[in-house]
């Protein structure tokens, strides 16, 4: 542990030979190719210049040496150090670093480091380019009207995409570096006046103590940390690409993580109520955008319920009331019922996990092969009823039109619950399994906020801007679950 402590507080030296012995043995020079290294003089001062190919700005860099080369020695003072810094190294985002680590940190991060001979500092310059794509609209968060642009993997790309939207001088991006290898920058970000400042110093307090050697699947990573060990299946907080989404909660007082590398930001705190809102909604009257919110409700509720209630009354035909008979099942087939929703369940999560991996030009293919097998195929040897398939595409019809992909899994997990359930306990267990889903439920928190507000603990104005799509002038006050040290937004 000494020793550890002993090179990260590592200075950086006047002798230049000490320096790049102890920092091409650090940066594996001459066995990694990709970390150059160009010594040469300025006059009678040696320097050292360090970057990382494909990283370094190669116009920039070729700029800085041929200024540099052209300077002679009578242009040279006393003190070589403040002379280029000031004057003669032609970039403007440059910054004086005294320890060989934070030089090795930086320079892995894509930035141009510079050692001067006879100096115990050196120069960086922030001069990478980034690899990245163009900000496209998400795959999950598609909408009819409005931005078409999204996050990328690239933080700083997605904090410019969110600053456009929010030009205020109160927006904060704290940055946090996590994982002892991988290093990942990871920003908090918030409005001063406006977010919860306890949900503030919590989020960064655990970030802070976040002990693992890196984080390479990003922002889920990260969440594991915040929200602890837990076998809860339903998300404890909010997912999007988009940064009008991210915007809007922004201002509403939450708190949100960006994570480099990840194109997905976290929004805390999130309640359930949270999941099941889309951007469509906001972007249409709020008369169509409250008819898309039920339409949107009603998938969600058929996603969960609808297999395990006809299952229930499939196998108590008596409780079918007459008026209803056409939704009894016709013909059992050769599996018991139970056993073919159990199949069916497993089929379809196989043909999404199959449609996923699927190459775009084999997927229309996959398709038709897979309606024609399990649909008719399936249907015609006995092996499903007709009304099971039925009644399980209206099901993933639900799960698909959920907004966040995150609770559509959670949902299916408690759709197949519900369904054991009622298979070996019928009517009992069906009672039994929603009471244990409700009561598991209403005893989540989401980072000290109740998971089911504002309908458990009840809230009549949050649980009516949950049902009712109300225009945006008539919501003066931000929702009082975030707990905002400015509740007002006039």
């Amino acid at each position: 542990m000494a020793v550890k402590q002993a090179e990260e507080k590592r200075l950086i030296v006047e002798n230049l030979d000490e320096n790049k012995t102890y920092l091409n043995d650090m940066l594996g020079i001459g066995v990694n190719f990709d970390i150059g290294l160009h010594e040469f003089s300025v006059g009678r001062t040696r320097l050292l210049l360090y970057y990382i190919n494909g990283f370094a700005n190669d116009n920039i860099v070729t700029q800085v040496r041929r200024d540099l080369n052209d300077l002679r020695e009578r242009d040279m003072p006393a003190d070589v150090f403040e002379h280029l810094y000031h004057k003669y190294i032609p970039y403007y985002q440059m910054t004086k670093i005294e320890t060989a680590n934070e030089f090795i940190d930086k320079l892995l991060v894509g930035q141009v480091g510079l050692i001067i001979e006879g100096a115990k500092s050196a120069i960086l310059m922030d001069a990478k380019i980034l690899p990245t794509r163009t900000p496209e609209e998400p795959d999950t968060e598609r909408i009819v009207r409005g931005a078409h642009d999204g996050f990328t993997e690239t933080l700083v790309i997605n904090t410019v995409l969110t600053r456009r939207r929010i030009r205020d001088e109160r927006l904060r991006f704290e940055i946090i570096q996590v994982g002892k290898r991988t290093k990942t920058d990871v920003a908090i970000a918030y409005i001063k006046d406006v977010a919860n400042k306890e949900l503030i110093e919590k989020l960064r307090d655990r970030l802070q103590r976040i002990d693992i050697d890196g984080i390479p699947m990003a922002e889920k990573t990260v969440e594991e940390f915040i929200i602890g060990k837990t076998f809860n299946p339903f998300p404890l907080v909010r997912y999007t690409e988009r940064p009008d989404v991210a915007a809007v909660h922004l201002l509403e007082g939450h708190v949100l993580i960006y994570v480099d590398t990840s194109p997905s930001v976290m929004i805390t705190p999130a309640t359930y109520f949270h999941h099941v809102q889309h951007a469509e909604e906001y972007r249409q009257t709020p008369v169509v955008g409250a008819y898309l919110r039920w339409v949107r409700f009603f998938g969600i509720f058929a996603s969960v319920f609808l297999l395990p209630v006809w299952l229930l009354l499939a196998m108590n035909k008596w409780m079918i009331p007459e008026a209803l008979d056409f939704i009894g099942i016709k013909k059992t087939g050769s599996i018991p019922l139970l056993a073919q929703f159990l199949m069916a369940e497993v089929g379809l999560d196989l043909m999404r996990m199959a449609a996923i991996h699927t190459p775009s030009p084999l997927s229309i293919a996959m398709g038709l092969l897979a309606a024609i097998l399990v649909g008719e195929v399936a249907i015609n040897v006995g092996l499903f009823a007709p009304e099971v398939i039925l009644y399980l595409a209206v099901a993933a019809v639900g799960m698909y039109a959920t907004p966040s992909y995150e609770l559509s899994l959670a949902n299916r997990l408690v759709r197949l619950f519900l369904i054991l359930m009622v298979g070996f306990f019928s009517t009992t267990g069906l009672m039994i399994g929603l009471l244990v889903v409700l009561v598991g439920l209403a005893a989540t928190r989401s980072l000290d906020t109740p998971y089911l507000w504002p309908f458990i603990p009840f809230n009549f104005k949050g649980f009516k801007d949950i049902l009712i799509r109300m225009a945006v002038p008539m919501k003066n006050n931000r929702p009082s679950i975030v707990r905002s040290t400015n509740s007002s937004k006039q």
